[in-house]
């Protein structure tokens, strides 16, 4: 049993986490879109008042992508990182909304709006971890990092590379990715490699006795070609949780209907495994491309344009910050399994620089990215009591409950 004071502290907590969460919320912050100052000036106005160490973080061209707080314990040890991104996937169609996406309102035991789920909720508990470290005795080993970042719905994560390339910050010995879903824990994530193809052919009249085999053709025999790939791993034998996968996701080329194009540019996304890394990749792309060059030829041959490349990664069981988070969720009496991803993003952005990254656990939610977007509050007590163990079982602290 909880006592009655303590009780009442972790109500207030809690109300507090809501309050905060509801203030961001109401600050559009759409990746790519809107203006990150107003959510960010929420968040460092917050810190400020409770007197939280933090920095603000900004890119290669100065612009503001983030900010740092930075706890420090009393004895030596290793950084954790605490990571929730407040930008946001855009509206939509607001027609299908049924409140504001920039709500804030709590009903029926929801937090409404764009953000609530991903990760707005999320960011406003992390600054309450941080505040009470910051707030209480420096009786642990380390330090406690929240990166308030930005610039990640655009794909660019602007907010983590600034981070990860501040010289005054501490390396982190792992990562903690807030995102929503009390069931699984993200130990893992297939990778990526993504590259543009640009087929060629002469351009030519659709009416002409001359046959051509045009850019369009070219390109549909590539995409036949990419789609058959037998690629290996894919049943699971190899012991990665996932195997890779090819998809063409887009294809442009050609206008009105009298004319044969001269080119077709096609996007070809394909999720690596350990088995089938990004070299890997590469090869068969190219492969196929050469195929259908020495099959149809063009007047130049088939180009490849590499446009992202991720790690896949993979904890184990027993590797940190997993470890702690998982070990929490299930002293609490909860059913939580591990999880690979296909990717998880940050996740493979962290991978690459050999730090070890999860993401979750978190409040139920429903809408994420889509319309109505929500989180549940029901759970949000217990799923900020979990994170605190496991933070405390990270900096090798005693754990109370809030």
């Amino acid at each position: 049993m909880i006592d009655g004071p303590r009780k009442a502290g972790r109500d207030e907590t809690i109300r507090s986490v809501v309050e905060l969460a509801q203030e961001l919320v109401r600050r559009p912050s759409r990746g790519g879109i809107d203006d990150y100052g107003p959510v960010l000036g929420v968040l460092e106005e917050w810190l400020s008042a409770r007197a939280v160490p933090h920095r603000r973080l900004r890119d290669g061209a100065g612009a503001l992508v983030g900010l740092l707080a930075e706890v420090a314990g009393g004895r030596p040890g290793p950084w954790w990182t605490l990571d929730a991104c407040v930008d946001t996937a855009p509206y939509g169609d607001l027609a299908h909304w049924s409140f504001p996406p920039a709500s804030g309102e709590v009903r029926d035991g929801w937090l409404l709006g764009r953000g609530a789920a991903d990760s707005k909720l999320a960011a406003a508990m992390y600054c309450h971890l941080a505040a009470g470290l910051a707030a209480g005795p420096r009786d642990f080993a380390g330090g406690l990092a929240v990166l308030l970042d930005v610039d990640e719905h655009t794909g660019g994560f602007g907010g983590a590379r600034a981070y990860l390339a501040d010289p005054h910050a501490v390396r982190p010995a792992g990562v903690i990715i807030g995102y929503p879903g009390m069931d699984e824990v993200v130990v893992g994530g297939r990778g990526l490699w993504r590259a543009t193809l640009t087929v060629h052919a002469p351009s030519g009249h659709s009416g002409s006795s001359r046959t051509v085999t045009s850019a369009i053709t070219r390109a549909a025999r590539l995409v036949g070609l990419l789609d058959a790939a037998d690629l290996p791993g894919a049943d699971g034998a190899s012991g990665f949780p996932l195997g890779p996968k090819v998809t063409v996701t887009a294809f442009h080329g050609g206008q009105g209907f009298s004319v044969t194009p001269d080119r077709v540019d096609i996007n070809v996304d394909v999720r690596t495994t350990p088995h089938f890394d990004a070299h890997a990749a590469e090869t068969l792309v190219r492969k196929a491309a050469a195929e259908v060059d020495a099959e149809l030829p063009g007047p130049v041959p088939t180009s490849l344009s590499e446009v992202a490349s991720w790690p896949p990664f993979r904890l184990e069981a027993d590797e940190q910050p997993a470890a702690a988070l998982l070990s929490a969720a299930r002293q609490a009496g909860l059913d939580v399994r591990a999880k690979t991803a296909g990717p998880s993003n940050i996740g493979n952005l962290l991978a690459g620089q050999g730090i070890p990254a999860t993401a979750g656990f978190g409040v139920p939610y429903e809408g994420l990215h889509g319309i109505d977007e929500r989180a549940s509050l029901a759970e949000l007590a217990d799923v900020y009591a979990i994170h605190q163990r496991a933070v405390d079982e990270l900096l090798n602290r005693p754990f109370e409950s809030p």
